[in-house]
């Protein structure tokens, strides 16, 4: 016998099928469905059964299939007894509940409708928002958010057959689960893997998701070939929404013990991170006292001041205590390879068309007796301003005006400190229209020293100033095509380039901050040659260059890209940077490049340097990837300089392990994203390999396996990294992550990130599941 209200369902249903609108039927949206219940202080209580009796506005008894129903909650048992004046359920036998999504299970209990609040024996629980689920001897719930399991497990492998075991369990005497909070806490808990208990602890605390919350995190355990085994247990602090801090005290074998921590802040108008580490009494340095600090600052404040308004503030903080720091921690907040340290502070201030700084930046340069290198000179201070207009009556114009004092040991530098002052105009007419551009410019470049002692022609200062006049053209040419049996939009783009800046002997004035650019594609088309203001080419050249496009005519996407580009010299360029060599007039080497991006799994891209006179590549550049699908990516890159003596290949990749045994499946299942049993687990293979052709050596690598059981994920990896050309950093990390709960051991996924292109997190953030998964 159908029930009343599956009759009038059906009749409804029937209804509209007869009706058989003349027009299609619209979908609307509608708030019957809301994710979120509206508030209601007395929602409605419906109750179905098949005998029920009881007494008006008292107590209603429900027995056969007993149902009650509120939105958002619905309570089933053999037999029901509500109690209307104190609005409690009583439920006996096979007691099922769903409250907006979270579900249970018991032989019997007691509910209060509308807090949520009562207990229920020997319950099961399951909750929406994690997938976490377990059992026990008895569950309070102390309202809608909170809850307490009695001698209770928790976990969030997915069930399986009869004889199911979780690959991981905490066990616990007491469980409190407070939602609200986010946050679970547990007493006398062991936490057993693969059935071995692995973790004793007498109390712990547990985020319920991946929000933050303030704890112990798990402890950290790695082992390099310096420091040897190294333990660290890190205590989170989550001081607000927009505040954190992380201490971590740590004990490495060799060397001693190390306090470190990390305060991050963000606010409205500025925001930061500080590092720092101590390690007294370093074992393996001759009991010196080891230390760094790593800060970074970015805001804007208002002055008060009328006609100033807001500046903003930088600072970039970087400091050691010795010059070995770099290659004995690089997990302590720097790259490995880092010698330089910056200590940089900058004012700012912008209004209308006109800007300023002031900046401060002092150098911290780390030696190797094997390697040394020229420290940069030190900017103490800085000042600089701007005014400049872009359109205006068709043209742009702009003004730099630079004051810098650089100082420098003169042990290292072999040449005087200086004021340098620099004034750069620059003017042009830009004419553009959709076939094609004209833009002629002309700048002048004055600059004036001031040094500490006598060059080597006696002069204790210098100026000089020069023009340069650059005259930049091109055309583009557009058709539709069609190869391979797709359509295209095809260019042609022919670009002409001439500069011209007269020479002046610049080879007594000290080098301060220039550098030769990288000669490519983007500097090709440059006015100087040289990066910074110390130096400026005398030019008299032209350069040329043609590129061709492929275009999806409906995105506009490029698909392909083939370019080429010269430089031909009227005369030779004799400016150069000291130890240079000049440049005689004629034709310089040839820029190819090469991209294509045929469809989304496909990349290829290349350039190549070379030299028409002695027929040879002087620097060859080939990158390809491949990436299928999701956790599928493989890259490779060749790089040569004939130059320089060296020639590399790079190769890094994430693959399912799988795949390569020709066991091919879909990735990203609903099983593995909810926490599928270990049967269902997926190994992949990670890794980053450099290798020196030259040298027949392996200069970088990365190796490891990534392991995803659905409720957990086990990682190793391997990694190498040259230190110098006598040494190497070498060091294994694990870690083993219960999804739901927390992770063990050290942390390699930001290596996996920072070094494979395109690597993805096995776990990446996802939205809340709506409470309508487990809808009943």
């Amino acid at each position: 016998m159908l029930r009343p209200v599956t009759a009038a369902v059906l009749a409804l249903l029937a209804g509209a099928v007869l009706a058989q609108p003349s027009e299609p039927l619209q979908l609307q949206a509608t708030p019957l469905l809301a994710e979120k219940l509206p508030d209601n202080a007395h929602p409605p209580t419906i109750v179905y059964g098949d005998r029920i009796s009881g007494r008006t506005d008292l107590e209603t008894v429900i027995e056969g299939q007993a149902e009650l129903r509120q939105p958002g909650r619905v309570a089933r048992a053999d037999k029901l007894v509500y109690d209307q004046t104190t609005d409690i359920a009583t439920v006996t036998g096979d007691v099922r509940m769903n409250a907006e999504g979270d579900r249970y299970t018991a032989t019997s209990g007691q509910i209060q409708i509308d807090a949520m609040a009562g207990f229920l024996l020997q319950p099961t629980y399951r909750f929406l928002a994690s997938g976490a689920h377990g059992t026990a001897e008895r569950l309070d719930l102390l309202d809608r958010d909170r809850a307490r399991v009695t001698q209770g497990t928790y976990t969030t492998c997915q069930r399986g057959g009869p004889d199911w075991m979780p690959d991981w369990i905490l066990r616990a005497d007491k469980l409190e689960l407070d939602r609200e909070d986010d946050e679970g806490r547990a007493e006398g808990a062991v936490l057993e893997f693969k059935g071995v208990p692995i973790l004793p602890v007498p109390a712990m605390s547990f985020p319920l998701s991946e929000r933050r919350k303030s704890g112990w995190l798990p402890p950290t355990i790695g082992l390099d070939n310096k420091s040897g085994l190294d333990l660290s247990v890190p205590y989170y602090w989550n001081i607000a929404p927009n505040r954190d801090a992380t201490f971590t005290p740590a004990i490495m074998l060799r060397r001693g013990v190390e306090v470190g921590g990390e305060f991050r802040y963000l606010e409205s108008n500025y925001s930061g991170r500080l590092n720092a580490n101590l390690l007294p009494n370093d074992k393996l340095r001759d009991g010196r006292n080891r230390w760094g600090y790593f800060a970074r600052h970015n805001g804007t404040y208002d002055t008060g001041i009328d006609g100033i308004g807001a500046v903003g503030l930088g600072l970039n903080l970087n400091r050691v205590s010795d010059n070995d720091y770099w290659r004995d921690f690089s997990r302590g907040g720097l790259p490995l390879t880092t010698r330089l340290l910056a200590n940089d502070g900058a004012l700012t201030w912008s209004r209308g068309d006109f800007s300023a700084s002031a900046r401060a930046l002092k150098w911290q340069t780390l030696q190797d007796v094997n390697a040394p290198i020229i420290p940069p000179y030190d900017r103490l201070p800085q000042l600089a301003a701007r005014w400049g207009r872009v359109n205006d009556r068709g043209f742009d114009y702009a003004v730099d005006g630079d004051f810098t004092r650089f100082r420098a040991d003169s042990f290292w530098t072999q040449q005087p400190n200086a004021d340098r002052s620099f004034l750069h105009a620059q003017l042009a007419r830009p004419i553009t229209r959709s076939w094609g551009f004209l833009v002629p410019k002309v700048q002048l470049h004055a600059t004036s020293y001031q040094f500490d002692r006598p060059l080597a022609d006696g002069r204790t200062s210098a100026s000089r100033v020069l023009p340069t006049f650059s005259l930049d053209s091109g055309l583009v040419f557009e058709r539709d095509a069609q190869y391979f049996g797709r359509g295209f939009r095809q260019t042609l783009e022919p670009r002409l380039m001439y500069v011209y800046t007269p020479y002046r002997n610049q080879s007594l004035l000290p080098n301060y901050d220039s550098g030769a650019y990288d000669f490519n594609f983007a500097t090709i088309w440059a006015e100087n040659a040289f990066a910074g203001n110390d130096r400026i080419v005398d030019n008299n050249l032209v350069t040329g260059g043609l590129t061709t496009r492929l275009l999806d005519p409906e995105s506009g996407a490029e698909v392909v890209r083939l370019g080429l580009a010269q430089r031909y010299r009227f005369s030779g360029q004799q400016v150069v940077l000291p130890g240079g060599t000049p440049t005689e007039r004629g034709l310089s080497d040839i820029m190819l490049g090469a991209g294509i991006n045929w469809d989304p799994r496909w990349s290829f891209d290349s350039v190549v340097q070379y030299n028409p006179d002695t027929r040879r590549s002087t620097r060859t550049t080939l990158q390809g990837r491949y990436s299928p699908g999701p956790y599928r990516t493989v890259s490779a890159a060749y790089r040569h300089q004939r130059d320089l003596q060296s020639e590399h290949l790079d190769v890094g990749w994430q693959w399912p392990l799988s795949d390569l045994a020709g066991r091919r499946g879909e990735l990203g299942t609903t099983a593995a994203r909810t926490g599928g049993s270990s049967c269902n687990g997926r190994w992949y293979s990670v890794g980053r390999l450099n290798y020196s052709l030259r040298e027949s050596r392996l200069v970088d690598a990365i190796l490891g396996v990534e392991y995803d059981a659905g409720c957990w994920i086990g990682r190793v990896v391997l990694e190498k990294l040259t230190s110098s050309t006598t040494s190497s950093t070498k060091r294994i990390m694990f870690q083993l992550e219960f999804v739901g709960l927390s992770r063990l051991g050290s942390n390699p996924l930001r290596t996996l990130r920072n070094n494979i292109p395109r690597y993805q997190y096995l776990r990446e953030e996802t939205t809340s599941p709506s409470r309508f998964t487990e809808y009943e």
